[in-house]
């Protein structure tokens, strides 16, 4: 029953708007409802020979610092994604993320966390961002559990359509810096389908604020959904998924992406 309010939830409140977002309570599957690891890394590499040398590379790690005596954990992540053929950059984009929360003992506590980001196949030369949401706990069992959260961030970025990997070159644009203020709902899901085999979804719906509102329903909408296989006590396989939606952009590229790979999760 629990698991499909909260599938419903997420549904009703959050697909019928919009949003590309910042990963800001992302947590790469480990943090399920019967376990919690120190040290993760999810990674993929692809080596094709064609015409020139076609190499692919993608990596998410994540350390997570328990503060036992105060109930905190310190998350910190990472995450890239590049793509060349020969000397040819096809796709370069990333973050670095780090936030200090409740470890999961309260109904409600700060989720502090500060990010910084960027797209080359989007032209996001950088994106910085600082802020804190309220996190609320909705439930937790050993089998799934269900977080939401509701607060602000003030974000700085850089797009310029000169990066290497724009997928969108035209000659009248122009860098583009922007400063917004945003408000951020989160939702996020882990449940236990068997022994061995979890499943992790999240989404994130952030409201630009500036311009006196102006843009306030052009929102940037991110899903992230994540099903893990145990293999052996510390590998699992990893199946992914993400989309993401904006139309509230400052260089004429698409609005919407999306991303599905298959890969391997070593964890401590």
């Amino acid at each position: 029953m629990r698991i499909l309010f909260c599938l419903l939830f997420v549904s009703t409140i959050f697909n019928w708007l919009t949003g590309q977002v910042l990963n800001i309570d992302r947590e790469n599957g480990q943090d399920t409802t019967f376990r919690r690891n120190l040290f993760s890394v999810n990674f993929g590499f692809n080596l094709d020979k064609q015409k020139r040398n076609l190499l692919e590379f993608s990596s998410q790690l994540e350390n997570d610092f328990f503060i036992k005596k105060k109930n905190l954990v310190w998350i910190s992540l990472a995450q890239t994604d590049a793509s060349f053929n020969g000397a040819s950059i096809l796709e370069n984009n990333g973050y670095f993320q780090m936030r200090i929360r409740d470890n999961d003992k309260r109904l409600i506590y700060p989720d502090y966390f500060i990010q910084y980001q960027w797209n080359g196949v989007w032209g996001l030369q950088n994106r910085a961002l600082a802020g804190c949401n309220a996190r609320f706990r909705f439930w937790e069992s050993r089998k799934d559990d269900f977080y939401a959260g509701i607060g602000l961030f003030y974000e700085y970025e850089k797009w310029n359509p000169s990066v290497s990997a724009f997928a969108f070159a035209q000659d009248s644009l122009e860098v583009v810096y922007r400063y917004i203020p945003r408000l951020n709902l989160t939702a996020k899901t882990a449940v236990q389908l068997k022994e061995g085999i979890d499943l992790s979804s999240s989404t994130f719906v952030q409201f630009p604020m500036n311009e006196k509102f102006s843009h306030f329903l052009n929102p940037r909408w991110f899903i992230d959904l994540n099903l893990f296989m145990a293999v052996t006590k510390h590998v699992s396989v990893q199946v992914h998924y993400d989309h993401n939606f904006d139309s509230y952009r400052p260089l004429p590229i698409d609005n919407w992406y999306y991303n599905f790979n298959i890969g391997f999760q070593l964890k401590w």
